[in-house]
């Protein structure tokens, strides 16, 4: 099934948002072309706001250009790799400004990363400085030599000479003068942004200048962001999010707050502290707020709209009748953009929304062959503008065929799409299970799972059948101050699944591995496989209904 792109039924765009690709034409979409020309449209007006510091449009272009000439300083130059080890600080993103200024390539890394995983992606970037924050410096310790191919190293937060690793670090210099811009273009390689790797190494993803400048646009639709709106974000920088909430900003003329974390019991004062009207949720994070008591605070603020890309389907409506925020279903990956969103409110919770303008969408079968309407199959993508999607994985060109084959990106995720366009995303494709001959979406059991009262959170995977295939493991988070029976709990399923989808094992869980971005690690739990609290309704004489 072949579907141009189109915009969600009720959409109400802003004009000025509208007018951006053409107020930057396709040569002029690189980062310093867009923060020169709007420090002369904003000038004194805020760009950005950290814990310590808070930058002006008219102040954004020098900051680039000192922090591009310490760079260029250093030997740095088109191309060039500059790693970053660091968490939400304004060093960050002027670093990344810098590498933006000069056209060196930015490689965020994942502050949680530590050895075999760290160490492949200083080895596949190839980076030529390294900078680290001091305090989480640590991570090095046990590196050895890992960190000779590092020509300089640098540390922030720290006023004197340190060790990162075996090597000693100095800190990262201040420039007085700063530089012209370089002749960057859009297409670019602006950051390489390191992807989870649940089947491998992770993946280099090549994002291209223009492709920042479509995540602002497509993003900034989406939740209709207007001047002098305020965009708190809690999200990593060393992720598309955080960064891509930074360009919402910058090209709309409103303010970007970045917080050094999420924090649920901090979060509702910070959105009234900035006078936040827009916020960022992924995975848990809106769950979370949820759990938390009732409070006068949670309507005095002036949030008036938060993405909500992946926040399921049952937390919508009780999140608005709480704290009077709808929540943007949405979906993007870092290998392509955001290139899909809802209405505000939705009529679909928990769904993708509607293909975004400026990019086409399949859904394919394991030939690359289109599926029947209403039928499930692959998601696979591209975009009609230059630049808008990333343009590969870094050092592993195998990789990049096999992803981008057909000259389609393939996500690996299977969906559908309804009869009036909405998209409702269905599982990975990795993540779906193979039981006697069936296959089973975990998306869909963990639904069911979702539903039953006293389960807070969950986690669908399979786990080695000693029949061979696979047999379906629930991890299941229970809701505070309530305990989940496992005899129950399958009785609830076995009333609302196939009986071939009832899980045969169930664990009880504390909490559940996370990514920084509050996203289930499934990896984890799969590796740690049937696990020796797991109940076994096999074991226990459990009988399905069928």
């Amino acid at each position: 099934m072949n579907v141009s792109s189109q915009t969600a039924p009720d959409a109400d765009h802003l004009s000025f948002i509208e007018a951006l690709p053409g107020r930057f034409p396709p040569g002029r979409r690189t980062l310093p072309e867009i923060l020169i020309e709007q420090a002369g449209r904003y000038g004194d007006r805020r760009l950005a706001v950290f814990d310590d510091d808070s930058w002006t449009y008219s102040e954004a272009p020098a900051i680039a250009a000192r922090a591009g000439a310490v760079l260029a300083a250093a030997g740095a130059g088109h191309g060039d790799r500059v790693a970053i080890f660091c968490s939400n600080r304004s060093e960050f993103l002027a670093v990344f400004l810098g590498c933006a200024w000069i056209g060196a390539v930015m490689v965020p890394i994942n502050t949680a990363s530590r050895g075999a995983q760290l160490r492949h992606v200083l080895a596949n970037s190839g980076a030529r400085i390294l900078i680290v924050e001091a305090s989480i410096a640590a991570a090095f310790d046990d590196f050895g030599d890992a960190l000779s191919d590092v020509e300089i190293l640098w540390t922030i937060g720290c006023k004197s000479r340190s060790t990162v690793g075996d090597r000693e670090s100095h800190p990262m210099p201040q420039a007085s003068e700063p530089v012209a811009p370089a002749a960057v273009r859009p297409g670019d390689t602006l950051a390489i942004l390191y992807t989870s790797g649940t089947t491998g190494p992770a993946k280099g993803v090549c994002c291209p200048q223009a492709q920042f400048f479509w995540w602002g646009v497509n993003t900034a639709r989406g939740l209709r962001i207007r001047e002098n709106d305020v965009l708190l974000t809690t999200l990593p920088l060393f992720h598309t999010n955080a960064l891509n909430c930074f360009w919402q900003a910058l090209l709309t003329g409103s303010t970007y707050v970045l917080e050094a974390r999420f924090s649920a019991s901090a979060y509702w004062a910070a959105v009234t502290r900035h006078k936040a009207t827009v916020g960022y949720f992924l995975g848990a994070m809106a769950a979370i707020l949820l759990s938390r008591p009732e409070e006068v605070s949670d309507r005095g603020h002036a949030m008036r709209v938060a993405l909500g890309g992946g926040v399921p389907e049952r937390f919508h409506q009780p999140f608005l009748d709480r704290f009077g925020v709808p929540l943007l279903d949405a979906y993007g990956s870092t290998e392509t953009n955001f290139v899909f969103a809802g209405e505000i409110p939705s009529r679909h919770p928990g769904t993708m929304g509607y293909l975004c303008p400026g990019a086409e969408a399949r859904i394919v079968d394991e030939d690359d062959a289109d599926v029947a309407s209403g039928e499930s199959g692959e998601l696979i993508l591209r975009a009609s503008q230059p630049f808008a999607f990333a343009t590969g994985y870094h050092g592993m060109a195998e990789k990049t065929v096999e992803a981008w084959r057909n000259l389609w990106f393939h996500t690996g995720d299977r969906v559908s799409r309804d009869s009036d366009g909405n998209y409702r995303f269905i599982d990975r494709m990795k993540d779906a299970i193979r039981r006697r001959g069936e296959n089973i979406s975990s998306w869909e059991v963990e639904q069911v799972l979702l539903s039953h009262p006293a389960v807070a959170s969950c986690a669908v995977y399979a786990v080695p059948s000693e029949l061979g295939e696979d047999e379906v493991m629930a991890a299941i988070l229970p809701e505070a101050e309530k305990a989940v029976d496992p005899v129950e709990l399958l009785d609830f399923c076995s009333a609302r699944l196939a009986y071939f989808a009832v899980p045969r094992f169930v664990d009880l869980v504390t909490e559940l591995p996370l990514t920084e971005n509050g996203k289930i690690r499934k990896v984890v739990l799969r590796q740690a496989g049937i696990t020796g609290t797991a109940w076994d309704r096999e074991a226990a004489g459990y009988l399905l209904k069928r």
